[in-house]
């Protein structure tokens, strides 16, 4: 197994033993005599958070920006692929993310793109379990063994990868825009009479135009733990005002999620969605009514990028066969996830909403009598 040799350790001052990054209380705490030592502010000697240009990295990413700076160990699931990166003293049994025990280690050929940014830890673990509970107690057709599991499941606060980008966009667009007017049409009706309606009619013309727009951190998460869709949940992350420059320390005591998603696949996603984005926006300048046969082309400059990690608490349960994810941001407390559904609930109420609605149809009729 491939090991980064620790750039600095972050010994307790009271006893020696090794300090963690404790979200409650924003500081480093030893988990044995629960000595609190404030950590230094990583902006403070000169770091900073860079953007670094795309053409340039997807050529090459020098060594010495590679690696975790702090010794570390790393495993991949064969269940859902994720690559978990631990301190070495910590013992993985299960996946954090789907509670596999199939794991292996991982040697890696070339270390990763080191992450020079990320979100620290704001919500505590108990504020996380609270409101796991509340996200279970509201799920109305999932299974009432599900309630009890609230209080017995085990989170685990876990840093993702996710990559940035950034890029000045200029788009050209063509459109067919269509302009609504009313026609008066003579019909014949189900009695043979004739009779007359307005009908609305489209007309077509030939519109263009342009407009420039700069995407500021486009967010592509690199995980293979937690489903995309998933994460766009709980999204969010503050990346554009509140980023840290990267210290280990803020990693202490932490699961990080290695990114599997490389920069040249990402770099494609992203594009994609800024792609997505500027035809909306080009749609929303097309004059008219309506539009059709919209063509859009774009070229992009000032492509920069930044591999990131943010803080995401995870669930995995079992039921019956599957498992199944929650998950909260761990900045902001967003919380998104799935859950089994109760047959039983969904056959009840579909037969309640039945005799609802015989009741109501037989009132009516019953008045309807009357008259």
């Amino acid at each position: 197994m491939s090991e980064i040799i620790a750039k600095s350790k972050f010994a307790c001052p009271s006893c020696g033993a090794e300090a963690q990054w404790n979200p409650a209380k924003q500081a480093l705490v030893c988990p044995f005599c629960g000595t609190v030592a404030p950590m230094a502010d990583p902006g403070a000697d000169g770091g900073k958070i860079e953007e670094h240009d795309l053409i340039t990295a997807l050529r090459n990413i020098p060594d010495d920006q590679r690696g975790w700076q702090a010794e570390k160990k790393s495993v991949k699931c064969q269940s859902c692929q994720a690559i978990t990166v631990f301190d070495p003293s910590r013992v993985s049994q299960r996946c954090d993310f789907c509670g596999s025990s199939a794991l292996i280690p991982v040697d890696e050929i070339k270390a990763p793109i080191r992450p020079e940014s990320l979100l620290e830890f704001k919500i505590a673990e108990k504020v996380v379990r609270d409101t796991v509970r509340a996200w279970y107690g509201n799920r109305w057709f999932a299974p009432n063994a599900l309630k009890s599991r609230a209080l017995t499941d085990t989170v685990h606060g876990l840093y993702l990868p996710y990559w940035t980008f950034d890029a000045q966009a200029h788009a050209a667009w063509t459109a067919e825009s269509g302009y609504y007017y009313w026609e008066e049409e003579t019909y014949t009706d189900n009695d043979g009479k004739q009779q007359t309606r307005q009908v609305q009619r489209t007309r077509w013309q030939p519109s263009s135009g342009q407009l420039d727009q700069f995407f500021d951190d486009e967010l592509v998460p690199a995980s293979k733990g937690v489903q995309a869709a998933l994460l766009r949940q709980i999204e969010p992350f503050p990346t554009t005002t509140d980023l840290k420059p990267y210290e280990p320390g803020y990693l202490s005591g932490w699961v990080v999620e290695q990114y599997q998603i490389d920069l040249v696949a990402a770099a494609q996603t992203s594009r994609g969605q800024m792609d997505q984005k500027l035809q909306k926006l080009c749609g929303a300048q097309v004059p008219g009514d309506t539009y059709r046969s919209l063509q859009v082309n774009a070229d992009y400059a000032a492509q920069t990028f930044k591999h990131i990690l943010v803080p995401v608490w995870v669930l995995a349960y079992t039921y019956g066969a599957q498992t199944y994810q929650v998950v909260i941001n761990g900045y902001t407390g967003t919380i998104a996830g799935k859950h089994p559904l109760s047959w039983v609930k969904i056959t009840l109420t579909v037969i309640a909403v039945i005799i609802l609605i015989v009741i109501i149809a037989s009132i009516a009729g019953h008045h309807s009598g009357y008259r």
